[in-house]
């Protein structure tokens, strides 16, 4: 009994369980040259001989007996052809380097006069648009998970000061937890970042070693000012405390990037947010909203610390897909029409 392709060690036991005619010579050719030459694995030996053979398949209906005659133009049409029947940008770069290291091949064997290839790109992979938390679920994000009756203990303090602080100002997690107390120059320390509450503003250092001023919302002020109130209690006598970190954890240490995305996913989880909430998702919300309320493009650009304008773009046409999704399940001539049948 043959066993399936799949089960196939190598691409020569996949070889022996199809029709000998199935593999074009020079096909047998080149993946023995990947084998021996290149130590390719038997898994990626399959890869090689489906996409050339995707190759062959697509050739057929132009010259299905000289493949070494196509040419450039050819390899495009096959491309575009790929594209439009919703093949992924990745998988068609996979097969063009599969078929540009056959044509290469060909053309060292003598066979090929020049490779058809060599300057056929896969189309532009789609950036995927940054995901925000909607108003609503980040207004839930900010009030709640602190109860009117009890008093909040200075770790759920701390919680609100920077979960609202990243929300208000669109800060990157790494420019959170480089914030001092106030601005320190010393030897062994100068500061990358503090506040400055009679100027409402938070003073950061971003890529690039760059500094930006970004305001801060009277809702952030307000809950920084209630952390710095009980701060001091997290230092134990005889332990060490961190004293110019803004944020400390319970341990007197300066709060680090992942105890932020721990706390604020948990925050997010017992407050039934759906949402995979990390804080950079909190930057995401800072910029969509801010553009939806101001159509600000330049404004979100510095704010964010974007050095091309290009890399906040993509916050309208978030804005846009938010647009979409609201006429869709509002206007009544987008509704799709139930079926009378």
């Amino acid at each position: 009994m043959k066993l399936p392709a799949r089960h196939c060690r190598d691409y020569w036991a996949e070889r022996r369980c199809v029709s000998k005619d199935s593999v074009d010579a020079d096909f047998d050719g080149y993946l023995q040259h990947l084998q021996t030459e290149r130590k390719l694995a038997g898994h990626t030996l399959y890869s090689y001989r489906r996409d050339l053979g995707d190759l062959r398949q697509l050739a057929q209906s132009h010259q299905p007996s000289a493949m070494t005659a196509l040419t450039q133009f050819d390899i495009r049409r096959f491309a575009a052809q790929m594209h439009g029947r919703g093949l992924s940008a990745s998988s068609i770069a996979r097969k063009l380097s599969a078929w540009r290291g056959w044509f290469e091949w060909l053309v060292e064997q003598k066979k090929c006069d020049a490779n058809p290839v060599s300057d056929v790109k896969a189309p532009k992979r789609a950036k995927p648009l940054p995901k925000a938390l909607g108003v609503d679920d980040a207004m839930r994000l900010m009030s709640g998970g602190l109860a009117a009756d009890t008093q909040p203990t200075p770790s759920q303090l701390c919680n609100v000061a920077m979960f609202e602080l990243l929300y208000s100002s669109g800060l990157r997690v790494s420019e959170l937890t480089a914030l001092d107390l106030r601005y320190v120059q010393q030897a062994e320390h100068v500061s990358l970042g503090w506040i400055d509450f009679a100027a409402g503003e938070v003073t950061v250092t971003g890529k690039g070693n760059k500094q930006r001023r970004v305001p801060v919302g009277a809702a952030a002020l307000s809950a920084l000012q209630n952390w710095l109130a009980v701060r001091g209690e997290l230092a134990k006598p005889g332990l060490p405390f961190d004293t110019l970190a803004l944020f400390v954890t319970e341990r007197g240490r300066r709060m680090t990037p992942r105890a932020v995305q721990t706390r604020i996913k948990s925050h997010a989880t017992a407050l039934g947010i759906a949402a995979d909430v990390h804080p950079h998702m909190l930057r995401h919300s800072f910029a969509s909203h801010v553009l939806q309320s101001s159509g600000d493009l330049r404004a979100v650009q510095e704010m964010l610390g974007h050095s091309s304008i290009a890399s906040t773009q993509i916050y309208t046409a978030l804005d846009f897909q938010r647009l979409a999704q609201v006429y869709d399940a509002a206007h009544p001539r987008a509704k799709k029409q139930k079926d009378p049948t």
